[in-house]
């Protein structure tokens, strides 16, 4: 599974994502999790399963969807900001996995 989150620089959303691969890790799960700027997504969303918003992107979701509507096997979300504030990668990994399922 490919997760890719989508922020404005990368900086707290990289941390965020690096929290979820020691999560991904603990449970054995191989599940590539990488993060990136809104303005590359029409490039790479389609190198994705799921693409989660941090919530301070959370006013592009409109935009990112229709992206995203391109393509029939790629999952969009906005991370919930309690577990983004708490860098919680246990609780984003699980929404990120809810979504496929």
């Amino acid at each position: 599974m490919e997760i890719l989150l989508i922020c404005v620089c990368g900086m707290s959303t990289s941390m965020l994502a690096e929290k979820m691969k020691q999560a991904a890790e603990e449970r054995s799960y191989q599940i590539n999790i990488e993060a990136n700027v809104a303005d590359n997504a029409t490039d790479i969303v389609p190198d994705y399963d799921v693409v989660l918003l941090a919530p301070q992107v959370s006013h592009k979701e409109e935009e990112i969807e229709k992206i995203v509507a391109q393509y029939e096997d790629v999952e969009l979300g906005v991370i919930d900001s309690l577990a983004y504030g708490q860098l919680d990668g246990e609780a984003v990994l699980k929404q990120a996995l809810n979504l496929v399922d």
